[in-house]
């Protein structure tokens, strides 16, 4: 490294701290982690920007890899998991978030000296570094299932003189042995998987980015109880890339809607963009009540009289319906369901519900983790679920 590119990184590096600290000031410890773990250390040469996916390479563009490396924005650091699309189509598999995100995380999972902490999801390993720079190496284990990227991660740490445990394996399914004080995942959930809040100890902290097939959104903070079960509530403002293992990779035309299905037919008053827009709060108290369902928009739909369609499907496939769009009437909408669930049917229902409460957004609702897996969503206090279809 030359002199003059080592002063423009850390130039680079001291205008991300200071606009971390405008927004969540850094207590000493973590502005020393940030310091001492530089975040471009952290990224492959290649990484991907812009909705485009469009690839940066650090040897062609370094002013540009730089910015990316030290904006305050998610990086994609690996498409396809790894493999290479071709003139097919990218999809981000691994990144490192915007280091915002990184540092409110650490500062919700509240890690006092002597902390034992068990990470899921190493990614480029730069989270592990900080925590491993903060509390120490010997009381930091992160987890990563894809072999290619806990490799470079292990060089990372290792590059940076940290030493945390690196594990190649399925966070969803490995017993670490250990009772964990803090375990904090770098990708989304849908549901908490069995045995984590029983390897934690009692009074420790587990904080989870969330989602459903509805939407992917929201924290979930809980604290594990000495029973195995756990309890917490959502906190707003994150969308993490999925946990392997939950993953579902469904299509509307190639695994859901066959070719002798016949559909009912009604119509609805309720707009399709008003649980499909931008009130992430609808989409919130939708995907808690109706956890296994998921929706996509088919704008310019090849029939008559239809400008944009609405489709939603469960994770079986086994139930689907369909609400249309005309372009012109927004006060009635025709839709078309199909299979043993009325899916429109449970989305208005779902709907009116969130706003016959008054319209609550995710940090009012909270989450329980039963010792037996079972999860039970509620708004307000645990003693007041959210109604769940069936």
């Amino acid at each position: 490294m030359t002199h003059a590119n080592g002063a423009t990184e850390q130039a680079v590096a001291g205008g991300l701290l200071r606009r971390l600290n405008e927004t969540l000031p850094l207590t000493p410890e973590w502005t020393a982690a940030y310091e001492g773990v530089p975040r471009h250390r952290f990224l492959p040469d290649t990484v991907w920007l812009g909705d485009g996916l469009a690839p940066c390479d650090r040897r062609q563009h370094p002013g540009a890899w730089l910015r990316a490396a030290y904006d305050d924005e998610a990086v994609v650091t690996q498409i396809n998991d790894g493999a290479d699309p071709g003139d097919g189509e990218r999809w981000p598999s691994c990144s490192a978030s915007a280091p915002s995100i990184v540092f409110r995380m650490l500062h919700m999972l509240n890690v006092r000296d002597g902390d034992r902490v068990l990470e899921i999801g190493t990614g480029t390993g730069w989270n592990a570094g900080l925590l491993a720079h903060r509390l120490g190496s010997d009381l930091v284990t992160t987890i990563e299932v894809d072999p290619a990227l806990a490799e470079r991660a292990a060089e990372n740490l290792k590059g940076a003189g940290l030493a945390p445990r690196v594990v190649t394996g399925d966070g969803a399914v490995l017993d670490m042995g250990h009772e964990w004080d803090r375990l904090l995942a770098t990708c989304s959930v849908r549901k908490v998987p069995p045995g984590w809040a029983a390897r934690m100890k009692p009074g420790g902290v587990m904080l989870l980015p969330w989602e459903t097939p509805w939407l992917c959104y929201g924290l979930l903070r809980l604290v594990a109880d000495a029973d195995g079960s756990a309890v917490g509530t959502f906190h707003p403002h994150s969308a993490f890339m999925l946990m392997r293992g939950q993953r579902t990779d469904l299509r509307i035309f190639r695994d859901v809607v066959g070719d002798d299905h016949v559909p009912d037919e009604r119509s609805t008053p309720l707009p399709p963009w008003s649980v499909t827009g931008d009130d992430w709060a609808a989409q919130f108290a939708i995907g808690l009540q109706i956890p296994d369902v998921w929706w996509t928009w088919h704008e310019g739909p090849d029939v008559e009289g239809v400008s944009a369609r609405l489709w939603l499907a469960t994770t079986d496939a086994t139930s689907w319906a369909a609400v249309d769009y005309d372009g012109q009437t927004d006060d009635r909408f025709t839709v078309w369901e199909h299979g043993r669930r009325r899916l429109w049917s449970e989305v208005e229902a779902a709907h009116r519900w969130w706003r016959g409460h008054a319209c609550p957004g995710p940090g009012q609702f909270g989450m329980t983790v039963a010792p037996d897996g079972r999860h039970t969503p509620w708004l307000g206090a645990p003693n007041w679920p959210v109604p769940r279809s069936k």
